[in-house]
């Protein structure tokens, strides 16, 4: 069910050049994690333009970020960056909720990369066309287990290669928006091929 994603999609290179929220949403992640670990959550706010944020609480926070990762989601494809967003930025924050709590949120380099990953993973995931279709032909336990089956493939299969010196790439710039395509190339092909592999 995965591979078919792709092929419905127009294969792995049609399938990477319309992701266009993906690759957006890889960058300005990127941006915004970087910034948290090398300058901190104010400071990388005010670097990024929403120097509007700065002592607000969660709801307001959290809701502009999403929309600065993912776009206003006014198509299909936005609104699976958005989806993937909203739970990295949950898992980023944790249970933070006050503005104090949410600037002494950190981030490790192995962290950005994880989180990076992630996004991706679950913006893949969220994009897939004939999910919810197959999904409802199941019983829900099935249901359950084929849904994590396909998000642990896809999240298998997703890697992301980001220089060691993470504050030093232009994440909004042309190197941002390599390493996401890449990426996101990577993966499409990957799952591409196991189509093939199910055909040998």
């Amino acid at each position: 069910m995965v591979a078919r994603h792709v092929a419905v999609l127009g294969g792995a290179a049609a399938a990477t050049s319309t992701g266009v929220a993906g690759t957006r949403g890889v960058s300005r992640l990127g941006a915004l994690l970087s910034g948290i670990a090398t300058e901190g959550v104010e400071q990388t706010l005010n670097t990024l333009g929403l120097v509007r944020l700065v002592g607000q609480d969660r709801f307001l926070v959290l809701d502009e970020l999403i929309s600065f990762i993912g776009g206003n989601g006014d198509d299909l494809d936005a609104q699976a960056a958005r989806d993937a967003g909203c739970d990295i930025l949950d898992d980023l924050f944790g249970d933070a909720d006050s503005w104090q709590e949410l600037a002494g949120v950190g981030v490790t380099e192995a962290e950005l990369h994880n989180l990076l990953e992630r996004f991706l993973a679950l913006y893949i995931y969220n994009r897939m066309p004939v999910v919810a279709e197959r999904l409802s032909r199941l019983d829900p336990a099935s249901q359950r287990q084929a849904d994590h089956q396909m998000r642990d493939i896809i999240e298998n299969l997703v890697g992301i290669t980001v220089p060691s010196d993470v504050g030093s790439i232009d994440w909004e710039g042309a190197q941002g928006r390599a390493i996401a395509e890449s990426a996101m190339k990577s993966a499409y092909d990957a799952i591409s091929a196991l189509d093939a592999g199910d055909r040998t």
